[in-house]
């Protein structure tokens, strides 16, 4: 199922129709910036709860992560489950859609983990 609203842009959401042309725009929409991609490699792990994650990625505010969390939620990225408990429990997990962006973070990584490599035999 994929939605006729798909990435948050401010208070605006773009529909498919009015996506970037060039893909990979559209993929820097979905998970650009620093915590989406965070969030997103953490959540390739395991499912985590809300303060789980805060802690989890040192720096990131309350409200940057909520924000960031309903952005992709709303991106159809990951999957929010909140529990009838008492005190509430929430968990996030990555949707089909989320997990279908784990070779792009797997390469991210490699590359990474080769730039350091090069970066630490030069210096």
């Amino acid at each position: 199922m994929k939605p006729d609203i798909f990435m948050k842009r401010g208070r605006d959401m773009v529909k498919k129709e009015e996506l970037p042309a060039c893909p990979v725009a559209t993929t820097v929409g979905l998970i650009g910036g620093k915590w989406k991609l965070l969030i997103l490699r953490n959540l390739l792990a395991r499912t985590w709860r809300f303060n789980e994650l805060q802690r989890d990625l040192s720096g990131v505010s309350q409200k940057v992560l909520t924000e960031n969390l309903r952005e992709m939620e709303e991106d159809g990225l990951i999957i929010r489950t909140v529990y009838p408990e008492v005190p509430p429990r929430v968990e996030y997990s990555l949707s089909g859609l989320g997990e279908s962006m784990r070779p792009i973070i797997r390469t991210m990584e490699a590359w990474g983990l080769e730039y350091k490599r090069q970066f630490a035999e030069e210096g």
